[in-house]
């Protein structure tokens, strides 16, 4: 496990913590492999019986880190940030999100895969995909309109403005928003009553309700084969060194 990922384990509850305060969490390759490895460990650990992620300071996750990502994009589908996409995907145990600050990108995509999702009243969300001149991924693109229909999922992913974690409640991505102050209390009071429940109904009932999952890895394979091509568009490359030199992309000679 990278520093930057840490793991707890208490009263059969691992909880997941993003820690990069200097870069608000971004996630970099090895981050994305310490998650997935978290993830499918405690799919076996009888220990285990439900899995809560948050992130350190005033930020969930920024997203990608931008330096990191561009070092070495992604060509394939055995990269760190398929294999989290996978397990977070394929998790067998309940997932409680407590997302504090910034959730940006994967960030608010990872939400969808997650059971039960709580937010600070100061979070805010964002899905910047199109911005950056690539597309949505983690299946938010088959979730996104099955959960809230496909005007307000073109919203937020064509626009790829920030909006609140009420908004965000409003279109059902979080469940319930509460005090900043009061969002891990909440987040572990819940996870504690999940892990009390019978641990094989649970699991099933969670199996149950993901019964359409294929459907959604699908769409994540599609997302990914147009992800990989668009990174190398020159829509891509200029948002990207737009992003890099701290100046608005300039989009006008595209057609």
């Amino acid at each position: 496990m990278t520093s930057h990922i840490l793991t707890e384990t208490k009263e059969q509850i691992l909880t997941i913590t993003i820690n990069r305060l200097e870069k608000k969490n971004a996630l970099t390759r090895a981050m994305y492999a310490a998650l997935a490895e978290a993830i499918n460990q405690a799919n076996d650990d009888p220990g285990v019986r439900v899995l809560l992620i948050t992130g350190s300071g005033d930020s969930f996750t920024s997203g990608n880190d931008i330096m990191d990502f561009l070092q070495q994009p992604p060509t394939d589908e055995t990269t760190p940030v398929s294999h989290f996409l996978q397990a977070i995907a394929t998790a067998q145990k309940c997932l409680v999100a407590a997302v504090n600050g910034l959730a940006i990108g994967v960030g608010t995509t990872m939400l969808l895969h997650c059971d039960l999702v709580y937010a600070a009243a100061s979070a805010r969300l964002q899905l910047p995909f199109v911005n950056l001149g690539v597309v949505p991924e983690a299946g938010s693109s088959y979730l996104l309109p099955r959960l809230m229909g496909h005007q307000r999922a073109a919203e937020l992913l064509m626009l790829g403005e920030p909006f609140s974690a009420a908004k965000g409640q409003e279109v059902g991505i979080i469940n319930e928003v509460v005090a900043d102050e009061a969002l891990l209390p909440h987040a572990w009071g819940v996870a504690q009553k999940l892990a009390a429940k019978p641990p094989a109904a649970l699991r099933l009932t969670k199996a149950l309700l993901r019964e359409n999952g294929r459907f959604t890895l699908e769409a994540m394979q599609r997302e990914g084969a147009h992800f990989r091509d668009r990174l190398q568009s020159p829509e891509a490359i200029e948002a990207f060194t737009a992003f890099m030199e701290r100046r608005p992309p300039d989009f006008s000679q595209f057609s």
